[in-house]
């Protein structure tokens, strides 16, 4: 066991003592079902016996790291814990291990080549009421913040007020929209933001899609389109294919991961709502079954709250809440 710890003060990134202290605070409630009674649990140095070990199975469960992590954890404890002094310390430190080494695979920042083909395009998919828009105006502040130039795409022509949302947070981030009327064809309004992100020279596009059930075939076709369209403007682009999950649906997030991904090949995850919820374990279930980058966690309303993921930093926060 290489055994998890945070990192020291001298390796702490410019900012990060700040962000950890939101990702504290956006976990909270996933932190108290997951660790709160199992720390009663843990008082004095008794040994871990199999009371202990069903219960600290139940409490997994409630927290929805789902069946199979949870059975995965529970199995490989004994072998962490044998021969140790104090119980205690022994089952928190190889918790924080056993999730660490499940996270840490899908720790993949998107990171934006200066030298790629341009515009970067990043296409953002997802069922309704995810955070899909919302998180379009959050990743629009993070790359203008990290000197990118970006335009928008408002490809969620079905929802009445979905353009002006788009165009509200291309106002808040003054970046540009590219619109056309509600009802127009979806993948005809990204070809044009396509055409005029290449003309500007922009670094990156960000193409908004309706919201869609991950059974409604019609729906899903509709993204293939507009994935095809992408490559059929140049086969060098390569998208970035973003799926908006809200935490809050707890394990039917990866039913929506393999429709997704079966329909445009999913290469990152944004994780939204963390801090509204106490099934904020579904990461672990995501990055364990689906083994997809989670590329961003949400953890508040503010324009800084969707955070870069970072697995260390995500259990250092979960587990000194």
């Amino acid at each position: 066991m290489f055994g998890f710890k945070s990192k020291p003060a001298a390796e702490t990134e410019p900012g990060n003592d700040r962000l950890i202290s939101k990702l504290k605070l956006g976990l909270k409630r996933t932190h108290a079902i997951l660790l709160t009674d199992v720390g009663d649990l843990l008082q004095g140095t008794r040994p871990v016996d199999q009371n202990f070990i069903d219960t600290l199975e139940e409490h997994l469960l409630m927290a929805d790291l789902g069946v199979n992590v949870t059975q995965s954890v529970i199995s490989a404890l004994p072998a962490r814990i044998k021969d140790k002094t104090d119980q205690v310390a022994a089952v928190k430190q190889a918790l924080q291990d056993l999730l660490y080494e499940i996270l840490a695979p899908v720790d993949k920042p998107l990171i934006i080549s200066e030298t790629g083909t341009r515009p970067f395009v990043i296409l953002m998919a997802g069922v309704n009421g995810v955070g899909k828009t919302t998180s379009i105006g959050k990743l629009a502040h993070h790359f203008k913040q990290q000197g990118h130039s970006v335009m928008l795409a408002a490809g969620d022509t079905f929802r009445a007020a979905a353009v002006e949302q788009l165009q509200n947070w291309g106002n808040k981030n003054n970046v540009p929209v590219v619109a056309q009327q509600s009802g127009a064809d979806s993948a005809a309004v990204i070809y044009d933001a396509l055409q005029s992100a290449r003309s500007r020279n922009v670094d990156i596009l960000i193409a908004d899609t309706a919201g869609r059930l991950h059974t409604q075939g019609n729906l899903m076709d509709e993204l293939k389109k507009i994935r095809r369209v992408i490559t059929k403007f140049d086969p060098a682009i390569e998208p970035e294919c973003l799926l908006v999950l809200d935490a809050g649906t707890g394990q039917n997030a990866l039913m929506q991961t393999r429709q997704f991904n079966d329909a445009i090949g999913v290469t990152g995850i944004i994780l939204t709502k963390l801090d509204g919820t106490a099934k904020g374990g579904i990461i672990f279930a995501l990055a364990k079954e689906a083994g997809i980058p989670v590329r961003f966690i949400g953890v508040g309303e503010k324009l800084d709250d969707l955070q870069p993921f970072n697995s260390r930093d995500f259990i250092t926060a979960l587990f000194n809440n």
